[in-house]
């Protein structure tokens, strides 16, 4: 069964289903599949190795496939954005910072530009500088952003907006949707289509060790956190005003509010963090989830996951895919 709108018809998959970019977690396997099973995948261009982005637009299997980039990041590197759009993505996804430096180039070459924000004037700015998809990322979401809004409350306030204002443009809604539930939500919402994440760093295919999958499967929503903690010991310059959320551990447990202390040894428990993650020791070492992992309980293959979101949203939805062609429009 298909939920057919103008996302799907924009770039021609089968269902408005679209991979959250996580950084190296969405690789080229994992995007691929998404594609390959109806939905838009998204590369996790994340900080922008370069080398990294090259090797995994070699091995995409299907055209479906775009990129995403920390946007901050992105700008320190003036080559990587004219490398990524050499390379024709289905999209290109900016997060973290003001896209207008870069919205021009994206668009001059027909690519099309999705913008994350995380409230309405970001929303507006993504406007103005001319996205074509955005996508509102509430504080539920696993990994960065503001934390300040959730996601039942901004995306139909977005949609709202861009219906008075620029009704061209499509939503994603972000945060909180791991099975049907979530995405018939967000088609109720007035988004045109989901951006998953967590859901999908638990398939089969996410580029992920198996013991960090399990040991997340066990969590629920309560366990996850917002902090800064794990961007201090990986000596990420994030800004301020964005926190990222992961499942809480003894790393966090001991640092989490004592920021300066953690700075104070940084060295040290920079040494004992990347023997962690060689270790998988999730005691120490992070696992960006967002709250939804509470409602995951196996990892699945990345058709499985998608078949039973589509076929659960449109049983709640009760309509049928002729009907649901008119979601969004």
């Amino acid at each position: 069964m298909r939920l057919q709108n103008r996302l799907t018809e924009k770039f021609g998959i089968e269902h408005p289903i679209v991979l959250a970019p996580m950084d190296y977690v969405s690789d080229w396997r994992l995007a691929s599949a998404v594609a390959e099973a109806g939905g838009l995948g998204l590369i996790g261009g994340g900080y922008g190795d370069e080398s990294w982005l090259h090797d995994q637009f070699d091995r995409v299997t299907t055209e479906a496939v775009g990129c995403g980039f920390i946007t901050w990041s992105m700008a320190q590197q003036p080559q990587l954005l004219e490398k990524a759009i050499g390379y024709r993505p289905a999209a290109i996804f900016l997060s973290f910072s003001d896209p207008a430096p870069h919205a021009p180039a994206i668009r001059a070459a027909g690519i099309p530009l999705i913008c994350q924000v995380h409230n309405l004037e970001q929303a507006r700015r993504a406007v103005a500088v001319g996205a074509n998809v955005i996508a509102a990322q509430g504080g539920e979401a696993g990994g960065h952003g503001t934390g300040t809004r959730s996601t039942f409350t901004l995306v139909p306030e977005i949609a709202d907006f861009l219906a008075r204002e620029a009704p061209e443009v499509m939503l994603l809604a972000a945060g909180g949707i791991g099975d049907g539930r979530g995405l018939a939500a967000a088609l109720a919402l007035g988004a045109d289509g989901a951006l998953v994440g967590t859901r999908f760093w638990a398939a089969e295919e996410a580029a992920i060790p198996r013991a960090a999958q399990h040991r997340a499967l066990r969590a629920s929503g309560d366990d996850t956190i917002r902090q800064s903690a794990f961007d201090i010991v990986r000596e990420k310059p994030w800004p301020t005003r964005y926190t990222g959320r992961v499942l809480h551990n003894d790393f966090i447990r001991r640092w989490h509010g004592d920021e300066s202390g953690l700075r104070g040894v940084l060295h040290e428990k920079q040494e004992q963090f990347r023997a962690a993650v060689k270790a998988e020791d999730y005691d120490v070492a992070n696992l960006i989830v967002g709250e939804v992992v509470g409602q995951i309980d196996r990892v699945d293959t990345v058709a499985s996951i998608i078949d039973d979101m589509v076929d659960t949203a449109a049983a709640i939805l009760g309509r049928t895919s002729h009907d649901l062609a008119a979601i969004g429009s």
